[in-house]
């Protein structure tokens, strides 16, 4: 969601993949809608990848039990994995929040389309699919991670040429 290009760069592998076509209209729109000036937010490349805190945003989604938070491994030993769930009341609060203010829409059906592309793999998994990008893995540690607006871009255009479109 932080960074559309890449977002579109995923949906063109998975196009590639399924030669699903609703995945190029939504890599399209991205671009068209200009999401990765306006809608991106820079991340800071740290030892393990892209990284910030997510404790203070979810004590607060937590304490109205609007999520869950489950996590996989030992107890009181190594967390292999974090889960987030969203629960009935949180539903029903995006739900609500988003007939009374429909630009919000924006970031359900976003978060809809991440999940379609992320499936059942785990954060590591995801991380691992980012470094397949030079921009991504190049980025110094301490430094924002830079785009890849103009190769997606460019590689949009070739697979829509390939489709005489």
């Amino acid at each position: 969601m932080r960074n559309p290009d890449y977002l579109a760069n995923e949906l063109l592998t998975e196009f590639e993949a399924s030669g699903e076509r609703d995945l190029l209209t939504i890599a399209q729109r991205i671009f068209d809608d200009r999401e990765p000036d306006l809608r991106r937010l820079p991340m800071v490349r740290y030892l393990f990848g892209a990284f910030e805190p997510l404790d203070n945003a979810l004590a607060i989604l937590r304490a109205a039990d609007l999520v869950r938070i489950k996590r996989d491994g030992i107890p009181g030993g190594k967390i292999r994995e974090h889960l987030y769930l969203l629960t009935v009341a949180g539903r029903d609060a995006l739900d609500r929040l988003t007939s009374m203010a429909p630009e919000l829409t924006w970031y359900r059906d976003r978060a809809a389309i991440v999940a379609r592309v992320a499936g059942t793999q785990g954060g590591k998994a995801l991380k691992d699919r980012q470094y397949l990008q030079a921009e991504y893995a190049g980025t110094e540690l301490s430094h924002v991670i830079q785009p890849v607006t103009d190769r997606v871009l460019a590689r949009l255009a070739t697979i829509m040429e390939g489709l005489g479109e």
